[in-house]
């Protein structure tokens, strides 16, 4: 039988290793010093009887027992906190959400999560932002109860599902579209979007060149902004900076992706109610397209 337990102290300090990348970083959250830290790390290893961590010149990431141990480390945290939740009387369940950054950051959204928690005030909500790939693979893995995500067509069942209006935009103050090469902004390699822009301009016969690359929106929306070049983006994420290109340089209409929300079969009510929530909230943006 074994006997082993892991510490969650440890599980903490991996977890806190990995979202800053950093050694340094984490240490100065965690308020203790990047030795400790390292040390702790070690052990955490010894334990797991794996090396978790790579360590290149420029960031830190998981080996594929770091993954492993990540996923689990990130529920057992997410579960310790929950039981003290309860036990102190303040909630009844905690949701883990997941949201692509234009969901995350726009007013329609907060507002559907306020309402829902001022008829749920004991329900705890844990709100992640990101890339849909990376908020896909937190769902598989166990560590987020709830997901909107971007996707190609059909790639997976969901819960619901909607196609997503991609616009093609350009700068309004510094256009891009008339240059040769064509300047590109995208996300980077596997990035949404990406392979569309660039199939597209081989279809058109237009020369091109990724101008720009970011794995941020607001980088991608700044990008643009400033005449860094075209893109391929939702159309909610279009500001008053853009301009949408129409047609312009010929650029044919992308409409390979689609918006669909996921949870498990035996989800907890709470999170089939606020799913039940941001469902109304697609339907209305979607009849205001």
């Amino acid at each position: 039988m074994n006997n082993r337990f892991f510490d969650l102290d440890l599980l903490k300090t991996l977890v806190m290793v990995v979202d800053c990348s950093s050694f340094t970083v984490a240490a100065s959250r965690l308020h203790s010093t990047q030795s400790t830290v390292s040390q702790k790390i070690r052990r955490l290893e010894a334990m797991a009887g794996h090396r978790l961590l790579e360590r290149g010149h420029r960031d830190i990431q998981p080996t594929d027992a770091g993954e492993t141990v990540l996923g689990y480390a990130r529920r057992m945290l997410s579960l310790n906190d929950e039981m003290l939740d309860v036990l102190a009387g303040e909630f009844e369940v905690t949701i883990r959400l997941g949201l692509p950054e234009d969901f995350a950051s726009g007013r329609r959204t907060t507002h559907v999560l306020s309402t829902f928690n001022r008829r749920h005030p004991r329900v705890k909500l844990e709100v992640t932002s990101g890339l849909s790939r990376d908020l896909s693979k937190g769902f598989d893995q166990g560590e987020l109860d709830l997901v909107i995500v971007k996707q190609r067509r059909h790639s997976r069942e969901a819960v619901a599902c909607w196609p997503e209006r991609l616009c093609w935009i350009d700068s309004a103050e510094a256009p891009s579209c008339d240059r040769d090469p064509i300047p590109l902004v995208a996300f980077p390699p596997r990035g949404l979007y990406r392979d569309d822009m660039i199939q597209a301009m081989e279809r058109l016969g237009r020369r091109w060149r990724i101008s720009f690359t970011s794995s941020s929106l607001s980088g991608i929306q700044a990008a643009v902004a400033d005449g860094m070049g075209v893109s391929l983006l939702p159309a909610r994420a279009v500001t008053n900076q853009h301009v949408i290109v129409t047609g312009h340089f010929g650029a044919t209409a992308v409409d390979t992706m689609e918006v669909v929300i996921l949870h498990r079969p035996r989800a907890d009510a709470m999170v089939k109610e606020l799913a039940g929530f941001l469902i109304d909230m697609l339907e209305q943006d979607l009849d205001e397209r």
